[in-house]
């Protein structure tokens, strides 16, 4: 792993908490995108998260990854209202377009 010397590692909607050895290994290469406006609704089931809030607006943010859930600083944050006929199945499908656009833009700030 050590040998390896990407530039960036992109992860897509990764599901687990990486190990203090791989952070460690590539600091400030990985990134990752969350479905909510972090800090807000950290870990799993963030549209649930943010309905049962009662929130009005949520959103997706790209951020990169720290040995903590969730909890790494943001590159990108983009916001999605919430409608009162949404559920979580609606509003994740209603933010699925918004998190491929703002994956891509933060991807393009990352790189100027």
């Amino acid at each position: 792993m050590l040998s390896l010397k990407p530039d960036l590692i992109c992860l897509a909607g990764y599901m687990l908490v990486l190990g203090k050895k791989i952070v460690e290994a590539f600091p400030r290469k990985i990134i990752n995108i969350h479905p909510s406006l972090l800090p807000k609704f950290r870990g799993l089931h963030a549209q649930k998260q943010a309905l049962e809030s009662g929130d009005k607006i949520t959103g997706c943010t790209v951020h990169w990854v720290t040995e903590g859930l969730d909890e790494g600083l943001a590159i990108l944050q983009a916001e999605v209202p919430i409608l009162s006929g949404d559920n979580e199945e609606s509003l994740s499908l209603r933010m699925l377009p918004i998190e491929h656009q703002t994956y891509i833009s933060a991807l393009k700030l990352i790189l100027k």
